[in-house]
């Protein structure tokens, strides 16, 4: 039998540990497999492009267990009334090459994606950081807003969206939680006295959502919605000015905010932050940037997570995925309904 997570019990489980606490704990997961980074197989993610949209495989393994993660992209979807982004993971082990779990991604994406923007912020923003411009009000805003509030003590948010629904939606979601949220006139208006500044549109163009006049000294930025070749949020000029921290660089080269740089302009391996190897935000005067585009090991460690949590609750399914007949070298007597190939039930 190979574990199964759906959506009914992802959300069953949040819901009963709380997002908050849930978005702690995932980020210690992902914090121990960004120390471990070396142990890792890294490859960018297998990219199929068409018109509509991008389908996606992200493998890794640790040498212990593999997973990986199907995940699209599909921004157009929403005027359909299906969701732009989806996705499922699958936990092996290497011993055997059996699959441990299977599970729902496209909640736990969302949550694993909130997490590493926070954890990076905890070793790149000014420590006394409290208040953040949210600008992008989307399906991972409230993410982003909970995971900041959780793991960053940010408290104040100044939020802007193009969309008055995606804003009602944002209100309506964080009505009664612990942040003072001031809604802005502009994302000009949105970044004036933020101490970090998360971008997260979902339109696949170059765009000018931030600009290199709207970001002052000392600023963090956590740059999420520049995800895929040609999608891009922030002006060159900005890029230019921070000091720039990514996933994998060969991945983010080719899809986050850096494409629009030299293939050779320094960046910094968020990973040997978080292992001490490097510093981070250096002065109160350094502009940081995290180029974030989502890298298999985050999803990894959220897969781990979600496995260990389940665990413990029981939110959880077994499904018959893989045959197990009573001799391994005839599976075809299953299909031959001969009642000796089948294993008893409880083996």
């Amino acid at each position: 039998m190979v574990r199964y997570i759906g959506v009914e019990n992802v959300t069953r489980l949040v819901r009963a540990i709380g997002v908050e606490p849930y978005l702690v704990g995932l980020s210690r997961y992902i914090e121990d497999d960004f120390r471990r980074w070396p142990r890792f197989d890294k490859v960018p993610r297998i990219a199929s492009h068409s018109p509509d949209g991008v389908i996606e495989l992200m493998p890794t393994s640790d040498g212990t267990l593999y997973g990986f993660k199907y995940v699209n992209g599909h921004p157009a979807n929403t005027l359909a009334g299906l969701q732009t982004v989806t996705g499922f993971g699958v936990l092996a082990d290497v011993a055997t090459g059996y699959p441990q779990l299977l599970a729902e991604m496209t909640v736990t994406t969302a949550l694993r994606t909130a997490a590493t923007s926070a954890l990076a912020a905890r070793y790149l923003a000014r420590p006394e950081a409290r208040t953040m411009a949210l600008i992008g009000l989307g399906s991972q805003a409230e993410f982003q807003a909970l995971g900041f509030h959780a793991i960053n003590g940010i408290d104040r948010l100044r939020v802007f969206d193009i969309d008055e629904a995606a804003t009602a939606k944002f209100l309506a979601n964080m009505d009664g939680r612990d942040l003072v949220i001031e809604v802005a006139r502009s994302a000009e208006a949105a970044v004036e006295g933020a101490d970090i500044i998360t971008t997260v549109t979902a339109d696949k163009r170059r765009a000018t959502i931030l600009s290199d006049n709207m970001v002052g000294a000392g600023v963090h930025i956590n740059a999420v919605g520049g995800d895929c070749p040609g999608k891009t949020e922030l002006q060159r000029e900005i890029l230019m000015r921070a000091d720039i921290f990514v996933e994998l660089p060969e991945q983010t080269r080719v899809e986050g905010e850096i494409q629009q740089l030299a293939p050779d302009h320094p960046v910094t391996e968020l990973w040997r932050v978080i292992a001490g190897e490097v510093p981070g935000r250096r002065s109160r005067e350094q502009i940081t940037l995290f180029d974030s585009v989502g890298f298999a090991i985050e999803d990894f460690a959220a897969l781990r997570h979600l496995r260990d949590l389940a665990d413990e609750t029981g939110f959880y399914q077994d499904i018959d995925l893989i045959p197990a007949p009573r001799d391994p070298r005839n599976l075809f007597g299953l299909i031959s309904a001969t009642d000796h190939a089948l294993a008893p039930l409880e083996a």
